[in-house]
């Protein structure tokens, strides 16, 4: 991976894979070949190198005030220090992290494999509230303070979350991250696509015909009009929502899954403020800048929206550069029209 930037940024709307993404890279720099037997990187990586890895999970934080939050990251610390030890005077979050970092690099004679998932978890709760974000704003950035610092220490950084970081500031000294979201080549990083679903997913589909008592073909329509049509950059595969997709396979029927899977907080605080139905929600036409916008200093919700999976990119017009965005598919849309009931 030498030739791919060392600090990553991806954004997608929860419960598209970035989790599992997050731990699959946790697993292959930790060198565990045996866990990508028969899949491409088993022919692709001829080293298997072993990493130290921190891997830090920032769902775990959601609803929480100033105590709260510190006490989430002194456990995710404290678990690292079981293995790497700790310095007496390492006190504060930051500190904390850069000792780990350097006696990880230390102990191991390897660079350190820096994985936060869902960065943004703990603040986009309290996106709306100017004081209380403030506050955990603070201790997030400080916590991810070292990450610039600890530079010749570390190997990769990967960052996950829903909103893009620019916009909750929290990275202002890391100005060397590359933000992968709308970059064409990982288009289809997360999600399903339309060729995933004719090959590995053909079983599946087989499965569901028949339990339905349809043709596939029929099937794959039904899959397609229900949970496919999300973008996340133009031109881009067709991607399903992986969440949906693999809940209709185990429960043989077409329910609405993602979206029944509850609208976060921050969303319906959010359409409060900007005033904003359920209803108003659908076709617009926006630069990426507009809908790409950082989250405290945006003026409409459509930044939100979008990086919340509510809509999607459904067109680019090149000479204009506008975007095109719209409710994904029928789950969104019903569940939506639903939501006003």
């Amino acid at each position: 991976m030498t030739h791919f930037a060392k600090y990553v940024f991806l954004s997608r709307p929860r419960r598209f894979g970035k989790s599992l993404l997050a731990s699959t890279l946790h697993s292959y720099f930790s060198g565990r070949k045996d866990l990508f037997q028969g899949l491409a990187l088993e022919r692709l990586e001829k080293e298997w190198i072993e990493y130290p890895v921190l891997h830090f999970d920032m769902s775990t934080a959601k609803h929480v005030d100033k105590e709260q939050l510190l006490q989430e990251l002194n456990l995710k610390l404290s678990e690292y220090e079981g293995v790497y030890g700790k310095g007496q005077e390492e006190i504060n979050p930051n500190q904390r992290l850069m000792g780990l970092i350097k006696r990880a690099y230390e102990q191991t004679g390897r660079q350190v494999v820096v994985l936060i998932d869902e960065y943004d978890a703990p603040l986009l709760d309290v996106v709306h509230e100017k004081e209380n974000l403030g506050v955990l704003r603070n201790i997030m950035r400080n916590f991810y303070s070292p990450l610039k610092a600890c530079d010749p220490y570390l190997k990769y950084v990967f960052l996950t979350g829903i909103t893009k970081f620019s916009q909750l500031s929290i990275f202002s000294e890391l100005n060397n991250i590359k933000n992968i979201s709308m970059d064409e080549p990982y288009a289809a990083i997360c999600g399903i696509t339309e060729d995933e679903m004719l090959t590995q997913m053909k079983e599946d589909m087989e499965r569901l015909a028949a339990k339905l008592n349809i043709p596939s073909e029929e099937v794959l329509l039904k899959l397609k009009e229900n949970y496919d049509g999300y973008h996340f950059t133009y031109p881009s595969p067709d991607l399903y929502n992986p969440f949906s997709l693999l809940n209709a396979f185990a429960d043989g029927k077409f329910g609405s899954y993602w979206f029944g899977s509850g609208t976060p907080t921050y969303l319906i605080k959010m359409l409060e403020k900007f005033g904003v139905e359920p209803s108003d929600i659908g076709p617009k036409q926006a630069k990426a800048s507009i809908f790409d916008a950082p989250t405290e200093t945006m003026t409409n919700i459509t930044p939100l929206l979008y990086q919340s999976g509510y809509i999607t990119i459904k067109d680019y017009n090149k000479i204009l550069d506008l975007y095109t965005l719209d409710i994904p598919n029928k789950e969104v849309r019903l569940g939506l029209m639903e939501s006003l009931l």
